[in-house]
């Protein structure tokens, strides 16, 4: 059984910036056929990033499908979106590795999400690794915790 790829984890920095390197691999790995189930470009983290970048998400997609190096798409990033400074990008990126469930109905999510790794592992909820933010739900999910 061949395992599904993944793409790299939401704490991989690019230039700084948290999940901008899961995003490419996002994109690449879902035209490539071999991802569909994930939140895409327009909710979840993706959109966060796109929106706080300010760049155009259709636009960056066709970047990264047209190839080039992690760096080349920094460039594009950074010539094509807002600048933000370095201080505002640490800011960003720590909030979105420390976020965890904000209300009740995504406490509810985050319980639903942590069921289904549970369930994917054939395990009890109780025997994961205690989590409590989503990044590490992620991390889980993907197997690098």
């Amino acid at each position: 059984m061949t395992q599904q790829p993944y793409p790299r984890s939401p704490k991989a920095l690019l230039g700084g910036i948290a999940h901008l390197a899961r995003l490419i691999d996002k994109i690449r790995l879902r035209h490539a056929g071999q991802i569909q189930d994930y939140n895409y470009i327009t909710v979840g983290f993706d959109k966060y990033l796109v929106d706080f970048l300010g760049i155009d998400a259709q636009s960056f997609e066709q970047r990264v499908l047209a190839g080039g190096m992690d760096e080349e798409l920094l460039v594009w990033v950074k010539s094509n979106g807002r600048k933000p400074s370095e201080q505002e990008i640490a800011q960003w990126t720590q909030a979105l590795l420390a976020s965890g469930p904000k209300d009740d109905a995504a406490h509810r999510r985050f319980q639903d999400r942590l069921q289904g790794i549970a369930n994917k592992r054939g395990v009890a909820v109780s025997s994961l690794p205690a989590v409590t933010t989503w990044v590490d739900v992620i991390e889980l999910d993907e197997e690098r915790l």
